[in-house]
Parts: structure tokens; C-alpha cells; sequence
């Protein structure tokens, strides 16, 4: 309850500051924080959270999903073969470094405007920290532990599953980074091209000068953004005990 108490304290504290900063607000484009509660429970808790909440999170979970499918296994490939990783590194350098929202148009000619659209843009994102950090984490692992493995003439399916436990708190680490990219590409996309979601819905608010109900969704977004941190801080701290065993880490109180 004391590690709860601590993550709330401060967001609790902005909150309580927020509303009484903005109690009498006459600026119409940072209205009280009253009004935009009020929005939020009038806009979200309706049709709206079926029609453009759901359909953002399709899209987030297949964007991300897809990373993580094409990442995990091809950062392996990478980080277990020094010449497939001195042959790529340079065209993976440039990929990673080109913003994903500037694939937006050449996209929108070759596909058109449409779920696939939106999602590759997600996924090619999120791609990137995922796939460097498992190429990365593979390359570190202990060779000792693979001579031993060797040795002990383990099936090749049983020395992969050790390197890739090894380079575990690697690939968490850039499935960390990639969750946030992909929200955020997630937003983007839907305020360029799409007619639902909230990326969208937090446009339309703003071109039609319904302002609580703009920082509604943006609230909305931020609050989905946490969650999901959070959600995703249970599973890695879950699937890496071993880990935090090995380096000492102790758990924080609950």
C-alpha cells in the first residue's frame, strides 16, 4: 500500500493544484479542471469509449503486437551472426533514425487511408528499440554459458531459449520504449488519417472549439499511456524475478 500511496502522491498533488489554479479560468482555451472532468465523464462513459476508444486499441495491440513478432526473432538472427549484423547494421542505422510519421504519405499512396495504413506506421515505430535491443542483448551473452550448453550437447531449440532468457531485460527494456513510441504513433496517425479513434476525436474537438472535451481526450490519452506502463511494469517485473535474483534486487514495499 506504501508503494501505491507513493506513485499516487504526486499526480494527486498536481491534480489538487490544477483544479484550484484553474478554478477561475476565463481563458477559453485552458478552462477549469471542472469542466474538462465534467467533459471526460459526458464524452467517455457514452458510445464514444465503443467507437473511437475500442478501435485505438486494435490498432495499438496489432501495431505493437507486430513489432514484437518481427523485433524479437530478427534481433536474434542479428545478434547471434556477427556478419548478418556488420551487413545490416548500416540500412538498420538509417531506419532507425528516419521518423516514422515521414513514411505517413508514401504509405497513404501505396495503401490509402485505412487500417493498415495506421498500423504499420504503429508497428514500423515500435520496431526498431525492440529489434536493436534484442540484436544487442543476444550479442552479450555470457559465451561461456554457450560453450557449456555446447558441451553438454543441449538441443538447439533448448540453447535458444537460453540466450534469449539471458537477453531478457534487454528485450524488456526495448519493449518498454517501444509501448510509449506506439501510443504515441498510434495518436499521430489517427489525427492524420482516420474518421475514429481518439487521436481523431481530440482533432474534431479542437476544429469544432469544444475545448473540455479536447483536454478531455487528451487526459483520456495520458491516463492510457499510465495504464499501460503499469500493466506492462507487473508482467517484465513478473518475467524477470530471476533476473533481480541474480543482481540482488530486492522488491519495493507493497
Amino acid at each position: 500500500m506504501r508503494a501505491v500511496g507513493a506513485t499516487l502522491a504526486l499526480p494527486t498533488a498536481l491534480a489538487a493544484l490544477w483544479w484550484v489554479t484553474s478554478a477561475d479560468s476565463g481563458n477559453v482555451f485552458l478552462p477549469p479542471l471542472r469542466d474538462i472532468l465534467d467533459a471526460f465523464g459526458r464524452v467517455w462513459f457514452s458510445d464514444v469509449l465503443i467507437d473511437d476508444v475500442l478501435p485505438s486499441l486494435r490498432r495499438l495491440a496489432t501495431g505493437y503486437g507486430a513489432a514484437l513478432a518481427l523485433g524479437v526473432p530478427v534481433g536474434y538472427l542479428i545478434g547471434r551472426s556477427p556478419l548478418l549484423g556488420a551487413l545490416v547494421n548500416p540500412v538498420l542505422g538509417y531506419l532507425r533514425a528516419l521518423p516514422p510519421p515521414v513514411i505517413i504519405p508514401v504509405l497513404l499512396v501505396a495503401v490509402g487511408i485505412g487500417e493498415t495504413t495506421k498500423i504499420v506506421v504503429i508497428a514500423f515505430g515500435a520496431l526498431w528499440p525492440i529489434l536493436l535491443n534484442t540484436a544487442d542483448g543476444v550479442r552479450a551473452v555470457d559465451e561461456v554459458a554457450l560453450e557449456t550448453a555446447a558441451v553438454y550437447r543441449l538441443p538447439a531449440w533448448t540453447r535458444r531459449r537460453l540466450v534469449l532468457r539471458a537477453a531478457s531485460p534487454r528485450i524488456f527494456a526495448g519493449a518498454r520504449q517501444a509501448l510509449g513510441l506506439a501510443i504515441i504513433l498510434m495518436v499521430v496517425s489517427e489525427m492524420l488519417m482516420s474518421t475514429d479513434g481518439l487521436g481523431f476525436t481530440v482533432v474534431r474537438f479542437q476544429r469544432s472549439f469544444a475545448l473540455p472535451e479536447m483536454w478531455s481526450g487528451v487526459l483520456l490519452i495520458g491516463l492510457l499511456g499510465f495504464v499501460l506502463a503499469k500493466l506492462f511494469e507487473r508482467v517484465e517485473r513478473h518475467a524477470l524475478r530471476w533476473h533481480r535474483g541474480l543482481t540482488g534486487r530486492q522488491e519495493g514495499p507493497s
